[in-house]
């Protein structure tokens, strides 16, 4: 049965489509049929995979507004087990065309159900707020990702998409759940990055994945070339830290 699972954090910088390309990347590595959907109309998870936006005839938008199939958007990558749904600037567009439709919360959930059996996990790349995009990435999901960055103010803001998913859950989406906090941009050197591990766990206890993401040149460098960072140097630390990480998901599901 396939896991729909949307990875959000409305602070920006946090490694949110680092997370969800590489994680992708990763389970596609291990066996898993992925499909990534970029629900950003920033479209980084798209150009991450070496998508040129420009090119697109086709991309989430379409789907969103009931122009076009899943089918005929779904992109195959240069990992022969995870496919793309695209996205592009015209996503902009979906959050002023849907205010007046009462169904606006579960367009992308409606979108996804013909495909999503065809995969063992959908992983939806959200923007950096807690807009309608990601209102109706979390309708349409079972669980939802939260990378943390390991720095100061991490925890900061947390509570308010803690309480969007408490809403989505109670009006939406009855069986949503949080699946974890994946700390990222983690340095063991410092003692803000052990300050920040702490406290996290404090708070949210086993929801915290024991993996943690180094900082790490190289899966900054990835997205330029187009290239999650098991392609770009498969021997990087961050590479090897988003290898860890799906394994221990998998082992959690």
């Amino acid at each position: 049965m396939v896991q729909i699972i949307s990875i959000a954090n409305q602070k920006g910088g946090v490694g949110k489509t680092t997370t969800a390309v590489n994680l992708s990347a990763s389970l596609a590595k291990l066996g898993k049929r992925v499909l990534l959907v970029d629900c950003d109309s920033q479209a980084n998870a798209t150009t991450g995979l070496g998508i040129e936006k420009p090119d697109l005839e086709l991309s989430l938008y379409q789907g969103m507004i009931g122009e076009a199939d899943a089918r005929d958007i779904i992109l195959s990558t240069m990992l022969p087990k995870l496919k793309l749904i695209p996205s592009n600037v015209d996503l902009i567009g979906f959050e002023i065309e849907m205010v007046s439709d009462p169904r606006r919360e579960a367009k992308l959930k409606q979108f996804l159900v013909p495909v999503q059996e065809e995969f063992d996990f959908i992983i939806i790349d959200c923007p950096p707020a807690l807009s309608l995009l990601t209102l109706n990435a979390f309708t349409a999901s079972h669980s939802v990702l939260i990378p943390l960055q390991s720095e100061f103010f991490a925890l900061e803001g947390l509570g308010q998409l803690l309480d969007t998913v408490k809403r989505v859950k109670s009006s939406f989406n009855p069986g949503l759940k949080i699946k974890g906090i994946l700390l990222t941009m983690f340095d063991r050197r410092t003692n803000l990055a052990q300050n920040v591990m702490e406290d996290a766990r404090q708070y949210f206890k086993d929801l915290v994945f024991k993996t943690k993401i180094p900082r790490n040149v190289k899966l900054g460098e990835a997205p330029s070339y187009g290239l999650p960072a098991l392609l770009y140097d498969k021997a990087s630390q961050g590479s090897k830290g988003y290898m860890a990480f799906a394994r221990e998901l998998l082992r959690k599901s």
